[in-house]
């Protein structure tokens, strides 16, 4: 069963991010997902961020995929990539919304809708530039996207987009789709119901749509800002203090009209908001993960594997104590908190001390640091050996390393940001250990990474660094690995609680 994930606006982007992060550590199965990326800001912050992480996280599945994914989560999901589709991809200048409309000819062929336009719209709406995205307008948002016509829209990515779900559903498999963004800003609350009401009037028209769930992540407020003071407060751009009444707005709309469209929709927020820096858009609009995109990526999964059997159903969630999240806050926490433990204990180890030995190990030769580091000649083959061992100084291995060191730098950073939200407590690592990652990690602080680990002294004492390396050896993995992807599939195993 395949799961297009569709990521609208800046907050769908993060949404995706999320998703990715949780796909690598095993939350989700091993069945694609398919991503698709929908924002008129084509140099959105937020989106850069996102399109990095996943790019980190094909780099490294692409690496470590194969084996017992069974015994080895990580990096099990295959994530593909549709890529970005903006409503302005043919229109490459002149991004205003009277330009879009043909203002001009309107007003003079059809003066009647030319007037209706100008009561609609003000002047200084009509005539802002959009390459910025919709400038937390939704209404300008909605004029835009309403204009999409997926049996005419020869562009990519829709005509793949479609086509794969259509093969989907003729080899049996039931495809499920799941948008996400915000719907108190412009472009996520302009595109959501938009773009989901088209790809359900195509499934439709070919006679698919019965066998295709569409679900909806709709994220409500959750952080704010406030403009600059050289900034015109007549401008055109998103002010925070209308967030709750494009809210309203938004929901309304579902209430009437969404219903028949979504299988099932999520609803997230947060009452504390967390302060943002203002942007209007472009590379400057970058905010930091927030916790909230921890849960979206979590309603993603459930809505993959678990999903309400009714249907329309609305998912909310809450927590116990307002400004606190602890472990018991997290849905499904069984099996949720061990693949986020075990991916952190791994990615800390590797940058604390596996990373380091290896530069070590290039730098001084293995033959001399393998009397330091024993482990280092059960995955690779020392000079002069005859060993059936790949060997370390080969391109791809010395690759190899920069790429998991990389995907481990990518994760921990954005764990680290989800843990500092403006106004709320997020109790489950001890992020200080790894909030500076360009400082030297320490290999001590391992044991003490998860908050709440009820272990006894005795075993924390023994729950070292220096004990995974001991234990280290190609045959903790099944099949027995080799090289640098063995060594670090190996660390992943043993760093398991």
């Amino acid at each position: 069963m395949s799961i297009y994930i569709i990521g609208i606006g800046g907050t769908g982007a993060k949404c995706v991010e999320a998703i990715a992060q949780l796909a690598a550590i095993g939350l989700f199965n091993e069945q694609p997902l398919k991503v698709l990326f929908i924002d008129a800001d084509e140099t959105n912050g937020n989106l850069n961020r996102a399109r990095s992480s996943l790019s980190s996280y094909q780099r490294c599945y692409e690496l470590v995929s194969g084996g017992d994914k069974q015994q080895c989560p990580w990096m099990k999901t295959p994530i593909e990539s549709f890529d970005l589709w903006s409503p302005f991809a043919e229109q490459s200048f002149n991004k205003e919304l009277k330009t879009f409309f043909n203002y001009n000819t309107l007003k003079q062929n059809q003066p009647t809708l030319g007037n209706l336009f100008d009561v609609l719209y003000t002047k200084e709406e009509r005539e802002a530039n959009l390459d910025v995205g919709f400038r937390g307008r939704p209404a300008i948002g909605s004029a835009v996207m309403s204009q999409v016509d997926l049996d005419r829209l020869d562009q990519e990515p829709w005509g793949r987009f479609i086509q794969q779900i259509q093969t989907d559903t003729s080899s049996g498999k039931n495809p499920k789709v799941f948008l996400c963004g915000s719907i108190f800003g412009g472009t996520g609350a302009s595109g959501l119901p938009t773009i989901a009401r088209l790809i359900d009037n195509k499934l439709k028209k070919i006679n698919i749509r019965d066998r295709v769930q569409i679900g909806c992540l709709f994220a409500l407020p959750y952080f704010g800002f406030s403009a600059t003071p050289d900034e015109d407060p007549n401008g055109i751009y998103a002010r925070s203090e209308q967030f709750l009444l494009n809210t309203e707005a938004a929901l309304r709309y579902y209430v009437t009209q969404g219903q028949v469209i979504f299988d099932t929709v999520y609803l997230l927020g947060n009452e504390n908001f967390s302060t943002v820096k203002f942007s209007i858009g472009k590379n400057d609009q970058c905010n930091d993960p927030h916790f909230i995109e921890l849960y979206a990526g979590l309603a993603a999964r459930q809505f993959l594997l678990k999903p309400p059997s009714q249907k329309g159903a609305v998912v909310l969630i809450s927590r116990k104590n307002m400004g606190h999240l602890t472990w018991n806050d997290i849905p499904e926490q069984g099996e949720v908190k061990p693949n986020l433990v075990n991916a952190t204990r791994f990615a800390y180890t590797w940058l604390a001390e596996i990373a380091p030995e290896l530069a070590n190990a290039k730098q001084q030769g293995v033959d001399r640091f393998q009397r330091l580091a024993p482990w280092l000649t059960k995955f690779f083959r020392p000079a002069k050996s005859q060993a059936n061992l790949p060997e370390f100084s080969d391109l791809k291995q010395q690759e190899a390393i920069g790429i998991i060191s990389n995907w481990c730098e990518n994760y921990l950073r954005w764990l680290t940001e989800i843990h500092k939200c403006t106004g709320d407590s997020i109790e489950l690592f001890n992020v200080s250990a790894f909030d500076d990652l360009n400082s030297e990690l320490k290999g001590e602080e391992l044991p003490n990474l998860v908050i709440g680990d009820n272990r006894d002294k005795s075993r924390k004492s023994q729950d070292t660094p220096k004990k995974i390396k001991e234990r280290l050896n190609p045959s903790v993995v099944t099949p027995p690995n080799q090289g640098t992807v063995g060594l670090a599939k190996a660390v992943y195993l043993l760093c398991k609680l």
